[in-house]
């Protein structure tokens, strides 16, 4: 049985639906991110499992328990906001603690409570100080510590790293995935931010326009996206708009390229192949070599680790990644041609 299931969701701002029969299954103690652009319904659907802002139709059950109809304090969970909500005139003691006091548990309980929470987030000394006297990451591990003091059964992230610079979110990424696995808490996160939803997340629930995408490990989410929006939101995808040739073949301008094989098209149909920028093979070429092309390099783009190259082909235009080695091994510089390969496992064909 799931931890968390929700069925035939449904979410409307008057004649806007927000949600539109979202249904899922959550595991216990699954690490699961919500991802997906702005506007897609991902907070709108926390906050109804939170039950801060209800659904219109569907149900939610926690733990076997109907909770569709509860408030926000009769079910159990904990929750981070994205600008860490801490009580300015309390301490952070006070403020990991306010929960518990809420509850009415004795004075010593709560201290040692208190405590032990803010060595799990690393922050031992903390508690006599106030908000403003922390950094932002820091305030953000008090606001973990806090939705973590009533040992609730589902832990709720709402965007809880985006206000932070790019290294304290990193550092913070791995710190929050490793207390949560160390717990064992239940937790679902809201993202825009692919990459923290693929480092993160045990399962990835993509959604767009209020609906669920796809919903998979985060390598099935990279390497076999289902839709055309999937393949697109989530890491780089060359798009070359082709034609469906036969079974196994598609047409993109005057070139032909091996797929694989497709159901549910017909020969004329106008589809989208799509291959990411470090699938594309440029060494150790054999002659026979499926779907091999001659381009000329165009742009370069520094990005550290490697070069994006954008390369063209007969009327056809697409990116690779180049690591530093090869492009110091081969030469690569911009109008020199080279030979590359589409891998065939590497592609993926939609509807136009």
């Amino acid at each position: 049985m799931s931890y968390l299931e929700v069925r035939n969701l449904h979410k409307r701002f008057g004649d806007f639906t927000a949600l539109g029969d979202v249904s899922l299954d959550v595991g216990e103690g699954e690490f699961v991110c919500f991802l997906g652009p702005s506007g897609c319904g991902k907070t709108t659907l926390l906050r109804a499992i939170a039950g801060l802002d209800p659904q219109t139709s569907g149900t939610i059950r926690q733990k076997g328990r109907d909770v569709s109809a509860l408030p926000p304090a009769a079910r159990d969970f904990g929750i981070v906001f994205q600008s860490y909500a801490l009580f300015p005139n309390l301490t952070v003691g006070d403020n990991v603690g306010y929960g518990l006091v809420s509850r009415r548990q004795k004075k010593a309980e709560i201290a040692k409570r208190v405590s032990e929470l803010l060595a799990l987030v690393g922050l031992p000394d903390a508690g006599p100080r106030y908000p403003a006297q922390l950094s932002g990451g820091q305030q953000q591990r008090v606001a973990l510590a806090r939705a973590l003091a009533t040992s609730p059964g589902l832990l709720l992230l709402d965007e809880p790293l985006s206000a932070l610079d790019a290294r304290v979110r990193l550092r913070l990424r791995h710190e929050i995935k490793a207390l949560q696995r160390r717990l064992g808490v239940t937790t679902i996160m809201v993202t825009h931010d692919q990459e923290e939803a693929l480092t993160m997340a045990d399962r990835i629930v993509v959604m767009n326009q209020g609906e669920i995408e796809q919903v998979g490990a985060p390598q099935e989410i990279y390497r076999q996206p289902m839709t055309a929006f999937v393949a697109d939101f989530v890491g780089a995808m060359n798009f070359l708009d082709g034609v469906f040739a036969a079974p196994d073949r598609v047409q993109v301008g005057s070139v032909s390229l091996a797929c694989p094989p497709q159901d549910g098209l017909a020969p004329g149909n106008k589809v989208r192949l799509c291959i990411r920028p470090e699938d594309v093979r440029v060494r150790d070429l054999p002659a026979d070599v499926p779907n091999r092309l001659t381009v000329e390099v165009g742009e370069l783009d520094f990005v550290g680790a490697f070069c994006r190259a954008i390369l063209q082909a007969n009327g056809v235009a697409l990116t690779a990644d180049f690591s530093s080695n090869l492009m110091r091994d081969l030469g690569v510089e911009r109008g020199r041609t080279l030979d590359i390969a589409l891998p065939i496992d590497r592609l993926r064909v939609f509807a136009a």
